[in-house]
């Protein structure tokens, strides 16, 4: 099966239905006279006609509540703010020093989730933007903002895997929160590796742990309650893992410890956050 094989098969869970409610809130939408900016890290939609916006308000906030759970954000469309769990502009204002001349990169963001990243790239000036997220309730929410930021930003619904199938390689790919999701870390750098143009640059985020030695842990269950967690290698792991992946050059830019500021629960999200998966107990008496 080629590529777009794959593409057009996976247009078909927009059926399913989970899915399909959402779809059609989504087709419903009036077009509108919109801009789309960044205000302190706030992915924010603009409506030029103040009034329009006022009679489709209820029909706007119905729908991205619909769409929940949001994970990554914030968004506000006009003065409805979508307060996701993730502070995702704390992550990429450590990536932003390193991110210049966007306007002349191709650029892919795996494991984009609803785009806000993608939107963030956008804004400071990326013109060729491909998300892959195989996720279709993901993809829904990214067609709702982008119904109303019109950007032309590509976001397809597939996986790392398909990098190597992919027509075109990147000078940009960002990788953020999937190396630990996946059951073979080096086969996963490899499809990066592959995406990537000759000097081309890959942006990895992901769990480590601080130990000397060259080990990783493998969490028999969960960890932290999250379920598929496979590998959290230490830093020297991961350098090893790298090289493996034959990438030519490993460098650190930040060690972040994830804290309730940056990922904790909100009302546009279910269930647990966050606060839930740590052991508070273990934190009191360090901090004590």
């Amino acid at each position: 099966m080629n590529i777009q094989e794959i593409i057009n098969e996976r247009k078909k869970w927009f059926e399913w239905k989970n899915i399909k409610p959402l779809r059609t809130a989504l087709e419903k939408l009036p077009q509108c006279d919109t801009k789309i900016l960044n205000e302190n890290g706030i992915i924010k939609i603009k409506f030029n006609n103040f009034e329009q916006f006022q009679n489709i308000k209820k029909e706007i906030f119905n729908t991205a509540k619909l769409m929940m759970p949001w994970r990554k954000g914030p968004f506000e469309l006009g003065d409805i703010f979508i307060d996701s769990e993730w502070q995702s502009q704390k992550k990429y204002s450590i990536l932003q020093p390193h991110l210049k001349n966007l306007e002349n990169k191709t650029i892919a963001d795996i494991g984009c989730n609803n785009g806000y990243y993608m939107f963030r790239l956008f804004l400071d000036g990326g013109k060729n933007i491909v998300g892959f997220d195989p996720s279709p309730l993901f993809k829904t929410q990214f067609d709702f903002i982008n119904h109303f930021a019109k950007t032309e930003i590509k976001f397809e619904m597939l996986g790392v895997e398909h990098l190597p199938l992919w027509k075109n390689r990147f000078d940009i790919i960002l990788a953020l929160g999937i190396l630990y999701h996946r059951e073979n870390p080096i086969a996963t750098l490899k499809y990066l590796k592959q995406g990537l143009n000759p000097n081309g640059t890959l942006f990895l985020d992901t769990f480590f742990i601080e130990h000397a030695d060259e080990v990783a842990l493998f969490p028999e269950n969960r960890y932290a309650k999250m379920r598929n967690i496979y590998f959290i290698p230490t830093i020297k792991t991961l350098e090893n893992w790298a090289k493996r992946a034959k990438f030519t050059k490993f460098e650190v830019i930040a060690k972040i410890k994830t804290t309730t500021d940056e990922q904790r629960k909100t009302d546009w999200i279910e269930g647990e956050s966050l606060n839930n998966f740590l052991n508070l107990d273990t934190i009191k008496s360090k901090i004590h």
